[in-house]
């Protein structure tokens, strides 16, 4: 597990480029306040915007989850494990007073760029551009 990527995945890469090209400017892999050993893919920080790309196996999805047959338990115990630690993370930051947006890595790119774009430009308190 420790060879599996974390960041900078193509999904994220894909969305982010999506972001740039829709002029907006981010931060990535920023560690969530207060909750040590946790990090935000995208974050906007002044409109404290925290956007999550969830891989579908490790973060449990309900489509496209699936379950290892060999050491079922052990990994039963860690996806759920997994799931937890996702909800805490949204209720504290949602606490702290972020949005937080969290897709799935099937998800399209161009749809998850929008729903970001829209979400930012409502923090800001004007419109999205034409996208």
């Amino acid at each position: 597990m420790s060879k599996q990527g974390s960041r900078d995945t193509a999904p994220e890469i894909a969305v982010r480029r999506l972001l740039y090209a829709a002029g907006l400017r981010y931060r990535v892999n920023v560690p969530v306040p207060g909750m040590p050993r946790r990090t935000i893919d995208i974050v906007f920080p002044k409109a404290k915007i925290a956007i999550f790309l969830d891989g579908c196996f490790w973060h449990g999805c309900p489509q496209h989850a699936t379950q290892p047959k060999a050491n079922a338990e052990w990994w039963r115990t860690k996806l759920d494990k997994n799931m937890t630690r996702d909800r805490e993370t949204t209720a504290h930051l949602e606490a702290e007073g972020w949005i937080v947006l969290r897709f799935w890595e099937h998800e399209s790119p161009e749809n998850v760029a929008l729903s970001v774009v829209r979400a930012r430009h409502a923090a800001a308190g004007d419109a999205p551009p034409n996208a």
